[in-house]
């Protein structure tokens, strides 16, 4: 359909357009046709990357025809250093674009969404931030404050305005207060970084998002390549301060490709609206199991099984992991990257998703499939970025009032130099404080090894769920064996007396429910094993439904109290 789309698109436009424009690709000069680079949203057919797009069509193509309603239009321009030249420079930038300024504010709908919605151009002064620009933008943020509606700002600039000089520099404390009282609101903010964004406006406006979405290639960064290399003579690698190279270090959630935005902004409007209580899901029935009789051999192994041979179980790489339970359980799950400090580690897979209507944060350790996923994700062992991930997205639900629930699956915290150089320690003790607090519902589901305090970082809540045949444990079998008998090889004698199987932590009154693996945690039941937890679920949210957060967060400390 979509290509039949296209199609007639494609023929509308050469009906009104009888010359063949041809426009030189900037990145691989090859001469395309114009039309057909339109139709693929401003994006090279032969290389894939980006042309700039001015302000008119970036609207066309994230706003509902005819929805955005321009604001701050007709704000006065002056010379604050009565710098030589520059009302001329003002002018001509003025005729040649027919823009009043480098950004343009107002309100729109996507998909139906009321936003309040900001396009930086680059045609204007390399949509530097003069004192227009950021007065446009915090009025902008102001009226969205007032009017309770999110925003969603596209950057592009080459940073501040040098004809502004220390004007210009106060814009970024300006903008990024009224963006201060707009998050304290409980309201969500978007920037899009797009090509380039540098200077004073990534050191702002452009990285104070809720959620930071990027287009493929852009350029971020603070200083931009040409300053580095004249001013410390140092020679970039190729790459770096890229859309990638910033996900890769933690501080972009996602890179959406145009052709996906709009659908991808609207899926993350409606997972952010913040509702009172946490049952907003469609109606269900109970429903009962019944196994067949593989299922039913199944089971009885299962449960003859030892607490060592369910230890090297859950060491499996063919086990259920995370993200399968995420993608069978949850609808509309978009993962958010990096912890904004330093890198975005991928041991900890987390985004928000919805769970048959109602909007929540999932958070899981992900081990890998096989060996070079296993290697990717560091065998599940998370370093302090991974743990700082965590909890700024747990932080981001308490803002919008979205359950928590995470997957436990991990032999301990990574203990590596790296780790220890990180702050290891303080990341842990970070997540246990700060979880304490959080006034929304918190589920833990341990779904295979709970190591030590790498796994208890995740798992404060006000329930914790494990599978039948999960663990979880002060350390390792072999740890325990090498510290207390000074034996290794003693490990299948340690976790027999450690307490470590689900059986023996629900009689310890440490988890509330023990979740049936329905013959083992595999692939045959996957389906079993989420259609039980979907249900459990739904019945955990509507029991703390009825509480406000700080009994929420009462609630979690007498749990914990009581140990």
């Amino acid at each position: 359909m979509a290509a039949i789309l296209n199609k007639k698109k494609f023929i509308k436009l050469q009906k009104q357009q009888e010359s063949k424009d041809v426009i030189v690709c900037p990145v691989c000069k090859k001469e395309l046709n114009k039309l057909e680079v339109i139709i693929n949203k401003y994006v090279c057919y032969e290389c894939e990357s980006y042309f700039r797009v001015r302000t008119s069509n970036r609207i066309k193509m994230v706003a509902d025809k005819e929805s955005f309603t321009p604001w701050f239009e007709d704000m006065e321009f002056q010379n604050p250093l009565d710098f030589p030249g520059y009302d001329e420079k003002i002018k001509a930038a003025q005729e040649k674009t027919g823009l009043s300024e480098g950004v343009a504010v107002g309100e729109a709908k996507i998909y139906g969404e009321s936003v309040v919605l900001g396009v930086c151009d680059a045609r204007f002064l390399m949509g530097s931030m003069g004192h227009i620009v950021g007065e446009k933008i915090a009025s902008a943020v102001e009226k969205a404050t007032e009017r309770r509606l999110p925003v969603i700002l596209f950057c592009c600039s080459g940073g501040a305005r040098m004809q502004e000089g220390i004007i210009s520099l106060m814009q970024m404390a300006k903008t990024s207060a009224a963006l201060k009282k707009h998050s304290d609101a409980g309201l969500l903010y978007i920037p899009v970084l797009t090509d380039p964004t540098t200077g004073g406006v990534t050191a702002s406006f452009a990285m104070l998002g809720d959620i930071i979405l990027a287009e493929p290639g852009a350029l971020i960064g603070f200083a931009g390549p040409r300053v580095i290399e004249q001013t410390i003579g140092q020679k970039l690698p190729e790459g770096f301060q890229r859309a990638e190279f910033q996900l890769e270090h933690g501080f972009v959630d996602a890179i959406v490709e145009r052709k996906d935005l709009k659908k991808t902004l609207y899926k993350i409007l409606k997972l952010n609206q913040v509702q009172k209580g946490y049952d907003h899901f469609e109606p269900y029935k109970e429903f009962t199991f019944r196994p067949s009789e593989l299922m039913k051999e199944r089971n009885a192994k299962s449960k003859s099984m030892s607490a060592w041979e369910k230890v090297k179980a859950v060491r499996n790489t063919k086990r259920l992991a995370s993200v399968d339970y995420m993608e069978e359980i949850f609808d509309n799950f978009i993962e958010l990257h990096g912890d904004r400090y330093y890198r975005d580690d991928p041991a900890i897979v987390g985004g928000i998703a919805s769970l048959d209507g109602q909007p929540v944060t999932v958070i899981g350790v992900h081990k890998g499939k096989d060996l070079k996923d296993c290697m990717k994700h560091n065998y599940g062992m998370p370093s302090p970025e991974g743990y700082r991930k965590a909890l700024r997205l747990m932080k981001q639900a308490e803002k919008f009032n979205r359950p928590i629930i995470t997957f436990v699956n991990t032999s301990g915290a990574f203990c590596g130099m790296e780790a220890e150089e990180g702050g290891q320690g303080e990341a842990i003790a970070r997540n246990l404080y700060e979880m304490s607090g959080i006034k929304v519902p918190i589920l833990c589901l341990m779904i295979g090894e709970g190591g030590s305090g790498g796994a208890l970082a995740l798992a404060v809540g006000n329930e914790v769920w494990m599978m039948e045949n999960a663990t979880y444990s002060i350390l390792s079998p072999e740890g325990f064996a090498s510290i207390l008998w000074k034996d290794k090889k003693r490990a299948k004698d340690a976790a027999e007396v450690m307490k470590i199987t689900a059986q023996d932590l629900y009689d310890l009154h440490v988890i509330e429910k023990i979740i049936p693996e329905f013959g083992g945690a595999d692939e045959k039941s996957l389906q079993d094993i989420s259609l039980f937890l979907k249900f459990h679920m739904k019945k955990f949210l509507e029991k703390y439904s009825k509480m406000n957060g700080n009994e929420l967060a009462e609630d979690r400390y007498q749990r914990f109290r009581s140990f």
